[in-house]
């Protein structure tokens, strides 16, 4: 029987079911931020409260007299009556869980440029918000062909909504939707099919649209759709990429690049529910390590429209590259003025080009019928012609140009926001600069961006700056050097907190969040919006930013009358979700030769063993490439918290490859990730006892001393790798592991990912694999696995499950039934961690 720990206090007993309840605390917390028009407006998602789900679409404004309010432009308990009981088409399960995007509701949506119109979908049906208007309609598709209505993008001039079915690109004309349109209306004539999915007879999509298909080409279609998509984003983009679209308008809405990507050369893997055997299993594709990927093409689509706006027709050429060589379409960016830019890598993702697409003039034109045709009412209609002219080689609209290329003997990051255009047309990109051990951003090939400032993220470009988010290397940009507003708090500017910076093209650069955290910002105009958290808070924190002008006339010290002033409006968005009650006590240290980064979290002051002279240790490491998780933010160390309230000094160290301190760190892992993230949490374990002795003496507070006997692991996904291999391969370090959906065998993993660390050689995949370590197993183990799992499958804990088994080693195994790669199920959440911590107590003993 679990339950309550004697002496507990009720923040930390509560606390497993009510993370779950609130989907770790974000529930009613302000998220998804954008800053539209000039800036005085900004739209964001929150729901109603600390255990509301079913997030809504707000807006905050800021007057130009410095007033601010918070507006709700829609509501989905309101639109729709029905909105808590979700309806989401399984494509859109598919790319939230791509996203870990746990909410219902309005989860995301799409803004014209000027910022008046929004699109959006809840539960599968289609909304527009006039925000002007402040009206939101439901647009209603009601024929199948046009279903479901999958990642909706307005167009920037605020006039039609594109979205996908998976097998078709379809616009819905807003001009005709009417101001009366509801969600039981069909909008019928605005929906007009523009791409689809290859098919054999090329008349479907014209059939499908004039309604003549017949059944048989819609089970042919239905069955090509099946492995074709398109304007979806392919599996490996959407998980390892960070890419979810799958189709970008023109700045000017003429033109749409779309993606069609063919699935059938990738692996059918199947995700059963045991508990139900009546059930069949779920046929998906899956591009795992070694085997083929999807096949992705990229068409450019000109779309014709009437003098109305009414879109007509249109004709769509081939985006032209080397796919053979480069495989990977990892980035698509549109600047306004310039031609589109993509950027692909090659299979092991070691090299890259920055490819142009040529669009070329307008060819779809539109004009009035000589002989006066004219529609069933006898009103003259106009008609649309495509005139091909004769292109020059090299000049047909959708071949592409080189203009950059790079190349790394390991692998080449992907930094969201690059490439880019400036407005004035020069190329911004990401470099991984191994002499300067920076990741750094170049202007036309030169590096700009300061040597120790690591950047992470690119927010906005423009001709003057680019706003990104970086990290600090301490060893390469000493505290001397940083700007006044970081002076104070230097030291905790490093690697452990993720600022915003703008950074001129000349080098210059200013911090423009002060506090060490975790923030991202959205700018338009004169207006941003900051997002993020840090250590003093436990909930996040979002402001609206604006540059007002004073009104005319007002008179300032040292301002003469009438002159133009600007102050800046700082406006909190409220944030309605719950906190945890209790105070994470961590303190941050160095550990070991390499200096790992390293959270060490202590009972509580009221817990039982706040005094006690020695506790075991319970090492919580992610540990695994490209994610860090000692991070100057608080909610990062509530669960540790909860883990040292059990009795436990909690230790999480970021090891080499958990990014954030260079490519050179990141880099140390390459094909051996297995041996070199384990060596640095084994350092981790030797180095605690004076690292723990220096905090005590520099604190003056006394602390318990680490048991070094008794030394735990617990960990999910790459942690939860790392928390079996520990037992296996080290224990004299290790005395007992939990293992939540470790990826044991990483043949079972995916492309993108696995192929950049460990490459094409089957011989480093058997050695940075742990089933063949079984026989070793000479500690307790918990493996913990969800059978929905679609990213980590749960064969990856059978087949170590089945070598210690055949090995004859006592293991522990929780399959749990209908959990995928996250555990948001409050009974699960909460038994979870007290299944855990009481197998933890009976190793340990």
């Amino acid at each position: 029987m679990v339950g309550r720990l004697e002496g507990m206090n009720d923040a930390i007993d509560e606390f497993p079911g009510l993370k779950a309840r609130t989907l770790r605390f974000t529930c009613g917390a302000p998220r998804s931020a954008r800053a539209i028009g000039d800036g005085s407006r900004a739209l964001f998602l929150r729901s109603d409260g600390p255990e509301d789900t079913v997030t809504s679409l707000w807006m905050s404004v800021i007057g130009s007299d410095g007033d601010t309010d918070e507006i709700l432009l829609a509501d989905p308990r309101t639109l729709l009556a029905d909105a808590d009981a979700e309806d989401v088409p399984a494509e859109e399960k598919a790319r939230r869980e791509r996203a870990r995007e746990g909410g219902s509701g309005i989860v995301g949506y799409s803004v014209d440029a000027a910022g008046n119109r929004v699109a959006f979908t809840i539960n599968g049906q289609l909304f527009l918000t006039d925000i002007a208007a402040g009206v939101t309609r439901g647009i209603a598709i009601d024929e199948p062909e046009f279903k479901p209505v999958l990642n909706p993008r307005i167009s920037p001039d605020g006039r039609h909504i594109m979205y996908t079915t998976g097998t078709y690109l379809v616009d819905v004309d807003l001009a005709d939707v009417s101001d009366t349109t509801d969600a039981a209306e069909d909008a019928g004539d605005a929906v007009s099919i523009v791409a689809s999915v290859p098919q054999d007879d090329a008349d479907d999509v014209a059939d499908t649209q004039d309604g003549t298909q017949d059944d048989a080409q819609s089970d042919a279609a239905e069955s090509q759709a099946g492995e074709w998509k398109i304007g979806l984003a392919e599996f490996a983009a959407g998980e390892e990429m960070d890419r979810y679209d799958g189709f970008w308008w023109s700045p000017d809405s003429k033109y749409v690049l779309f993606e069609t990507f063919d699935a059938s050369h990738e692996q059918t893997w199947y995700i059963a529910d045991p508990a139900d055997p009546t059930k069949p299993a779920q046929a998906r594709r899956y591009p795992q390590a070694m085997t083929a990927n999807a096949d992705v093409h990229l068409t450019l689509l000109e779309l014709g429209y009437d003098t109305d706006g009414c879109y007509y027709g249109g004709i769509a050429h081939n985006v032209e590259w080397d796919r053979e060589s480069y495989e990977y379409l990892a980035a698509v960016s549109w600047t306004e003025g310039h031609e589109p830019l993509l950027l692909v890598q090659d299979r092991l993702q070691q090299h890259d080009q920055v490819l142009a697409v040529h669009v070329g003039e307008p060819i779809v034109t539109m004009s009035a019928p000589e002989n006066g045709f004219t529609d069933e009412d006898g009103s003259e209609v106009e008609t649309f012609s495509i005139a091909i002219p004769e292109y020059a080689p090299g000049e047909e609209p959708g071949t592409t140009r080189v203009l950059e290329e790079h190349s790394n003997d390991c692998w080449l990051d992907l930094i969201a926001g690059t490439p880019a255009y400036t407005p004035d047309g020069r190329l911004v990109c990401a470099m991984n600069d191994m002499d300067a051990d920076t990741n750094r951003l170049t202007v036309d090939g030169t590096p700009f961006t300061p040597k120790g400032l690591q950047v992470r993220e690119v927010l906005d470009v423009t001709d003057d700056d680019v706003l990104c988010v970086v990290q600090r290397t301490p060893e390469l940009l000493p505290a001397a050097d940083l700007p006044f507003l970081w002076q104070s708090n230097a030291d905790d500017h490093d690697a452990r907190s993720f600022d915003v910076v703008s950074i001129r093209y000349d080098g210059d650069w200013e911090p423009l969040t002060c506090t060490p955290g975790q923030w991202t910002m959205s700018r338009s105009g004169d207006g941003c919006v900051v997002t993020g958290r840090g250590m003093d808070d436990a909930r996040s924190q979002m402001q609206h930013c604006m540059n007002v002008r004073t009104t005319e006339g007002d008179v300032a010290d040292g301002v003469a009358d009438g002159a133009e002033m600007m102050s800046m409006v700082v406006s909190p968005i409220e944030n309605h979700s719950e906190i945890p009650g209790f105070t994470p006590n961590v303190r941050f240290t160095r550990l070991g030769e390499r200096g790992l980064y390293a959270a060490v979290i202590l009972p509580s002051a009221d817990s039982a063993y706040a005094h006690a002279d020695q506790l075991p240790v319970l090492m919580k490491p992610y540990g695994g490439p490209g994610f860090q998780q000692v991070v100057e933010s608080q909610s990062f160390y509530w669960d540790a918290q909860w883990w040292a309230d059990q009795g436990y000094i909690v230790v999480t160290a970021d090891g080499r490859g958990t990014t954030g301190r260079g490519p050179k760190w990141d880099r140390a892992i390459y094909e051996n990730m297995k041996a070199v993230t384990l060596e640095d949490q084994v350092d981790a374990v030797h180095a605690l006892p004076d690292a723990i002795a220096s905090l005590a003496a520099e604190t003056g507070v006394s602390m318990p001393k680490p048991d070094l006997d008794k030394v735990a692991m617990i960990g999910w996904s790459y942690g939860g790798f790392l928390s079996a291999l520990a037992v296996l391969d080290a224990p004299d370090a290790f005395a007992a592991a939990c293992a939540g959906a470790p990826p044991t065998d990483w043949t079972l993993y995916d492309t993108h990912y696995t192929e950049r660390y460990l490459g094409l050689d089957p011989a480093t995949y058997e050695r940075n694999s742990i089933v063949a370590d079984a026989p070793k197993l000479s500690r307790p183990l918990m493996l913990i696995h969800g059978f929905a799992d679609d990213n980590v499958t749960i064969a990856n804990s059978l087949r170590l499950s089945q070598a210690l088994m055949a090995a004859g080693r006592k293991h522990t195994f929780l399959p749990l039934n209908g959990i995928t790669h996250m555990t948001n199920d409050e009974t699960v959440a909460r038994n979870l961690l007290l299944l855990q911590r009481d197998f933890l107590a009976d190793a340990l003993v």
